[in-house]
């Protein structure tokens, strides 16, 4: 079964790459077939089988022989492995492993397209808005979950100060909306330990890409993979994380 979630992971991979691609764009995500970057020409059914096709093609489009983005098949092995190992933890709770699946979904999504286009698709934020309800359905009783509403409303507010202080050019309004779904997400203290993440990664890299004279002061840097990062970091070491936060405070 961990190998049927390894494989299915490669399709479900393929999808997000396609999401990932047009959500940005307002492009339709179900009608049309998926085309060459550089020739426009559409894609024959061997050129779309996840990893392989790459592989075989020498990481080349086979009618203009331009060189491929290594995201396609990075995004496929990364959804893959992701899959399994949701399956090896979670199962036989199905129910669980779709709340997973769809909140990791979501993550990635919102993190490529925010890399590539600076834009935080409004579908991906319902959609990992969604998935966090469900989860918290599923594993938080009722009567427990006013703080991760509070921690929500929290989160969400401080940013949207930020994006009014800033007069929206510090942060995005996309990185307000996702806020609001992390701290629902995360509740309290984790999502001060994901922020804390967010803004000390971020401001390293900052540093680097103007140091490596990549960027300037007054250029934009993309905050929600930031964001996502110490979510994710916060996520994973749950237990870590919280002996840290207990430490220090």
């Amino acid at each position: 079964m961990a190998l049927f979630a390894f494989v299915f992971g490669l399709l479900w991979g393929s999808f997000c790459n396609v999401l990932i691609d047009r959500l940005p764009k307002g492009k339709d995500v179900v009608a049309g077939r998926s085309k060459c970057d550089f020739c426009k020409k559409t894609l024959r059914w061997f050129e779309l089988i996840p990893v392989l096709s790459f592989a075989f093609q020498g990481c080349r489009c086979l009618r203009c022989k331009k060189k491929l983005s290594f995201q396609y098949p990075f995004i496929e092995l990364v959804t893959a492995i992701s899959f399994a190992c949701i399956y090896q933890v979670f199962f036989p709770s199905v129910f669980l492993m779709i709340a997973v699946v769809m909140i990791f979904s979501a993550c990635l999504v919102i993190f490529m397209a925010d890399v590539k286009f600076q834009i935080i698709p409004d579908s991906m934020i319902v959609f990992l808005a969604l998935g966090t309800l469900f989860w918290r359905y599923l594993t938080t009783p009722m009567a427990s979950v006013v703080p991760y509403i509070v921690s929500s409303l929290g989160c969400g507010l401080f940013f949207y100060a930020l994006w009014l202080i800033t007069r929206r050019r510090g942060i995005g309004f996309g990185d307000v909306k996702l806020s609001f779904v992390m701290g629902f997400l995360l509740g309290f203290p984790e999502i001060l330990i994901a922020l804390y993440i967010a803004f000390l990664t971020g401001a390293c890299i900052g540093v680097i890409l103007i140091i490596a004279r990549n960027k300037t002061l007054k250029s934009k840097i993309a905050f929600g993979p930031f964001l996502l990062f110490g979510m994710g970091v916060a996520l994973v070491f749950h237990t870590i994380a919280l002996q840290v936060w207990h430490i220090v405070f």
